[in-house]
């Protein structure tokens, strides 16, 4: 290695982290998703804590994610981060005011954990990561790493059963809580326990996709197919006039 090859190969590497970095926070909604993943169940914990009505705190719970969707409609952005909290919250309120059980707020989201940790290690294990599924397209290789980048398929692999392990692990605190714990309880550890795993696992997913080999970008792959294949055709639409006019002249001079 040259000093000259060195700064290149350093900036190859450093374009390539700033890459994984903006696809992660595209695909996992960045800081501000995650303080709205929080602050419904924030404020829910919160007002449940001070006066106990089920009610009010559940209200209050899904007024604030329609309200975090009516920000992002007003800026412009996208909302699918804040909808799916939306949904969430809906699904807490609705099992909770069905049950009168406060605690059963809590109860889809951790569901959903439970079953999505067992999805990127079931995938994984079934030679389809999750993360690569969820990541693929955002990296426009869509599926390209399962054939064709066995290091990228095995990064996705690594940060699939970090992700299953995390939300297992946090299944494990929080579901015997969900038994033995008051609601408050089981409500202030589930919101300490929102950021902290979530951001060990985007760390740990950068880590892997950091190292891995590049993405292969199949949409560009294709728009140099599509413009290969309108040059033939212009080429050979080009050679047949010239052929023709050819022709013209043959039989004119004949």
């Amino acid at each position: 290695m040259t000093s000259l090859d060195k700064p290149t190969e350093d900036t190859q590497a450093d374009d390539a982290r700033a890459v994984t970095e903006a696809a992660l926070f595209e695909a996992f909604g960045g800081v501000r998703g995650m303080v709205e993943t929080v602050l419904p169940g924030l404020l829910f914990v919160t007002i449940f804590t001070i006066n106990k009505d089920l009610h009010l705190s559940a209200i209050a719970a899904l007024a604030m994610s329609l309200l975090l969707v009516v920000v992002r409609l007003v800026m412009r952005d996208t909302v699918k981060h804040a909808f799916s909290g939306v949904f969430g919250v809906a699904f807490g309120v609705v099992f909770a005011m069905m049950t009168g059980n406060a605690r059963n707020f809590y109860l889809p989201g951790m569901l959903y954990t439970l079953g999505l940790g067992l999805a990127y290690i079931i995938t994984t294990l079934a030679g389809v990561p999750l993360m690569g599924l969820i990541l693929g397209p955002v990296f426009k290789e869509n599926l390209s790493w399962r054939t064709r980048n066995p290091g990228r398929k095995k990064a996705y692999a690594k940060a699939s059963y970090a992700w299953g392990g995390i939300l297992l692990a946090k299944c494990a605190i929080l579901f015997p809580l969900y038994w033995w714990a008051d609601t408050a309880q089981l409500g202030w550890v589930l919101v300490a326990l929102k950021i902290p795993p979530f951001l060990l696992a985007v760390w740990l997913t950068w880590v892997f996709l950091a190292k891995a080999p590049a993405p292969i970008d199949v949409f560009a792959e294709m728009e140099a197919e599509e413009k290969a294949e309108e040059e033939r055709r212009a080429a050979q639409a080009a050679e047949r006039d010239d052929t023709e006019a050819a022709g013209g002249r043959h039989r004119r001079e004949a």
